[in-house]
């Protein structure tokens, strides 16, 4: 059952979901350091895997200490993906392949890739079989919706589809294509995905707190999750998850210096590995609006971030914002919690939220 895939053995294992234009190597390294256990690059076109370009380069940049790590594909041409998984293990022999069967953006969706496939099962198997066979024995997993939109669910029978394909494991995401990202994940359907087949089922929607994780993990037969979304804002989620897992305590959110080390040094890398600081902390907004979320006064944080562009901005802001009297006060408050307990598998939501203090930018 875990042929190839070791990390499933005795184990729970956290995945960072693969995100166009955030799952890059620098934060995917934080997220590893705080304990996601297994990781995958941005998704890639197999046509960007024939071009090469510096754009692919990119996305498929990893240092070896990120191991284990997959590569995420997604087209629908299955000699196209068979060629492109071919050449990404030659290339940069990643741990697995993943394919994308369930990204629900337009412009994916609009070539028949991601989601667009759910609709298309003898093409989904076609994809699958081909690149199982054009890179084995490496192992080849998957990830999925549950379905097209509310009238055409179908995730059971395409795991059971894929599992015949020689699918190594299959992750599933709660939501139909239809709804994007809003709504509830439906993890009715995920639990059923997990009675059906055999190989490991990782889930995935919703999964924003360590009770969360652990109530569906009590609830269903799932072999792992993926974290998403929370990650984004986050990243510490993976060590609060594990201890949590563990233990049953609840383990507070990082002081507000720790949450502010990481963004800094997010920001740094991220500068430094583009060679041009001001584009790079442009591109890096939409990033520090995410962090904002679990950081005191978001909103007024938000309107500075909106104008950054160089490194050193992002320090004047944080160092005004510890140094308010406000912001001391929500620091030593933070860090006089104590861990609570709840049982495992509880299902009472206990959120820890940033205090909400204010303080002048």
């Amino acid at each position: 059952m875990n042929a190839g895939l070791p990390w499933f053995t005795n184990a729970f294992p956290l995945y960072l979901a693969p995100m166009a234009g955030v799952t890059d190597k620098i934060f995917r390294q934080i997220c590893q350091r705080y304990g996601a256990d297994v990781l995958v690059t941005e998704f890639v076109s197999a046509e960007g895997v024939f071009r090469r370009n510096e754009r692919t380069r990119e996305y498929l940049d990893f240092d070896e200490g990120e191991r284990p790590l997959g590569v995420q594909l997604f087209g629908a041409d299955p000699a196209h993906m068979a060629e492109a998984a071919k050449q990404v293990v030659d290339w940069i022999t990643p741990d697995f392949i993943d394919l994308n069967f369930g990204c629900p953006v337009n412009k994916v969706v609009a070539k028949n890739g991601g989601s667009a496939l759910l609709k298309d099962c003898p093409t989904l198997a076609g994809v699958a079989k081909a690149v199982v066979q054009a890179v084995a024995p490496l192992p080849v997993t998957a990830k999925i919706r549950i379905g097209w939109d509310a009238d055409s669910i179908n995730a059971v029978r395409v795991a059971e589809i894929l599992q015949e394909c020689g699918i190594a494991a299959l992750a599933v995401h709660g939501r139909t294509r239809a709804q994007g990202y809003s709504g509830e994940a439906d993890w009715s359907v995920i639990a059923e995905v997990a009675e059906t087949v055999t190989i490991p089922v990782i889930g995935n929607g919703d999964l924003f707190s360590a009770q969360e994780v652990a109530r569906r993990r009590a609830e269903t037969k799932i072999s792992g999750v993926m974290i998403g979304r929370a990650a984004m804002s986050a990243p510490w989620i993976f060590k609060q998850i594990k201890h949590y897992l563990v233990t049953g305590e609840l383990l507070p959110t990082p002081e507000l210096s720790e949450r502010w080390n990481v963004i800094i040094e997010h920001c740094r890398r991220h500068a430094d590995d583009w060679g041009d600081e001001e584009q790079a902390i442009r591109s890096m907004r939409a990033r520090l609006m995410a962090y904002s979320k679990n950081l005191p006064e978001a909103k007024a944080l938000r309107e500075r971030f909106q104008h950054v562009s160089t490194v050193r901005e992002i320090e004047d802001i944080a160092e005004k914002h510890q140094a308010a009297p406000e912001g001391r006060a929500a620091s030593k408050r933070q860090s006089a919690r104590t861990c609570q307990h709840t049982p495992h598998g509880s299902t009472q939501r206990i959120e820890l939220q940033p205090d909400s203090v204010t303080f002048n930018l």
